[in-house]
């Protein structure tokens, strides 16, 4: 299992939070952000049980940028998705499917849970790498902020993987990554008013595939060396 942050935006209910940091505890995982929460008192203590510690040692952060600070993999939740490939932003996959797909990641993720009642932003979406969304009935699909924190990180600790990739490239590493495209996108006039949208594609992209040190280099070449050419031929003129 990677090592895995749980990060709560803007909890509302500390006992929640508690019961939070209790699921956190079944599953062997310690490090809990929460951003602007509500105050945590006593409620969320006797939520807690045995991961009082968990609790005890949560940070808090004034932003959600803060909480995702050295992290390698964004990975958001919703419980409304899409299928539609023009909302890049909710486009998700299941919990079970993330676990296959990060099992043998060596970098630190982050599970960004959102509100209780209105959940993550767009633009808190927009930030992330990768979306999870937990399949259950159309009649009421939002769970419980607690349940859901327990159902994936679930996932998570059951698979066990049996060889460990190659190393994947670092967050530091993808963000350069997403810049070259930036500059190439503005190197090549593309259409303004698509640039944002390709740019949430091409994250959905990179956080989709896990890309290797090898294949983050080859691509940043491939980025730089076209924006390069470009910005060559445009001097000529």
């Amino acid at each position: 299992m990677p090592s895995v942050r749980v990060i709560l935006v803007e909890p509302k209910e500390e006992g929640n939070v508690g019961a939070v940091a209790r699921a956190m505890r079944n599953f062997d995982v310690t490090d809990l952000a929460l951003v602007n929460p509500c105050p945590i008192g006593n409620e969320a203590s006797r939520r807690a049980m045995h991961g009082l510690d968990v609790l005890a040692s949560a940070r808090s952060f004034p932003q959600l940028a803060a909480a995702l600070r050295g992290i390698d993999l964004i990975v958001g939740t919703s419980g409304i998705a899409s299928e539609s490939e023009k909302k890049f932003a909710r486009i998700a996959i299941t919990p079970r499917d993330l676990a296959v797909r990060i099992a043998a990641f060596p970098g630190r993720v982050a599970l960004v849970f959102g509100r209780e009642d209105f959940g993550l932003l767009d633009e808190e979406l927009r930030a992330c790498d990768l979306l999870v969304t937990i399949p259950a009935s159309q009649v009421y699909p939002i769970l419980n902020l607690s349940h859901a924190v327990a159902l994936t990180l679930y996932e998570l600790f059951a698979v066990h993987p049996s060889t460990r990739a190659s190393r994947e490239a670092s967050g530091s590493e993808k963000e350069t990554l997403h810049a070259a495209l930036a500059d190439l996108l503005e190197a090549s006039n593309y259409p303004p008013h698509k640039r944002s949208r390709t740019k949430i594609m091409f994250r959905r992209l990179i956080g989709r595939a896990l890309p290797s040190k090898w294949e983050f280099h080859a691509l940043m070449g491939v980025l730089q060396g076209a924006t390069k050419r470009i910005q060559r031929l445009e001097g000529k003129r």
